[in-house]
């Protein structure tokens, strides 16, 4: 194997062992031993398990980095949320793992929950607020509405969605060729709400 197939090789491992089982529940001679490298390994690339995760956190975050992109694409405030939408379901298709991280930290914070969890969500509720403001300064929203309980509303539909697959699976379908559709609706049930 060589060196950056190790590392890659630890990374993937530690994605899935981690994600299963949270920090605290695996070993180092767990991951090298799943991973088919040494100790030393662990040590030379990242330093430590912490490190190890760090990067795994790093790694599975670093999508988040798109919602810039999404906002500075859209100029019309209804767009961009759904475009939020779309990048959310596939953000969360894939990254099958993203979701575990995602809740366990937000649940049971580690130490770079700080440094790398709380700015991406962060960054993505705030970009999501300026975008219903910016629809209340067009007319578009209500006015009455606080623009970060509307981003944080938004973010908690498509993202329990995904958080809730085991549970609601006999209920509806789970299928990407239902995902606009899906979109269409949340927009709908965001923008509309369910009263006739």
């Amino acid at each position: 194997m060589t060196k950056a197939d190790c590392r890659s090789r630890l990374v993937e491992v530690g994605t899935r062992l981690f994600a299963e089982r949270g920090l605290h529940g695996v070993s180092v001679r767990e991951l090298s031993q799943t991973a088919g490298a040494s100790i030393s390994m662990i040590s030379y690339y990242f330093g430590s398990k912490e490190g190890l995760y760090r990067s795994v956190l790093q790694e599975q975050f670093a999508c988040f980095d798109q919602i810039e992109e999404i906002r500075r694409q859209g100029a019309d405030p209804l767009a961009v949320l759904e475009e939020y939408l779309r990048w959310t379901i596939l953000r969360h298709r894939n990254n099958p793992y993203l979701l575990r991280f995602y809740t366990s930290e937000l649940t049971n914070p580690t130490a770079y929950f700080a440094t790398i969890v709380s700015p991406a969500i962060a960054k993505v509720i705030r970009i999501l607020a300026d975008v219903v403001h910016e629809g209340m300064r067009r007319g578009e929203f209500r006015q009455d509405v606080d623009a970060v309980n509307a981003a944080l509303a938004l973010a908690g539909m498509v993202n329990y969605f995904f958080l809730s697959t085991l549970a609601t699976e006999s209920l509806m379908s789970r299928s990407p060729g239902q995902d606009e559709q899906l979109i269409g609706q949340y927009v709908a049930i965001f923008t509309k709400g369910i009263i006739a």
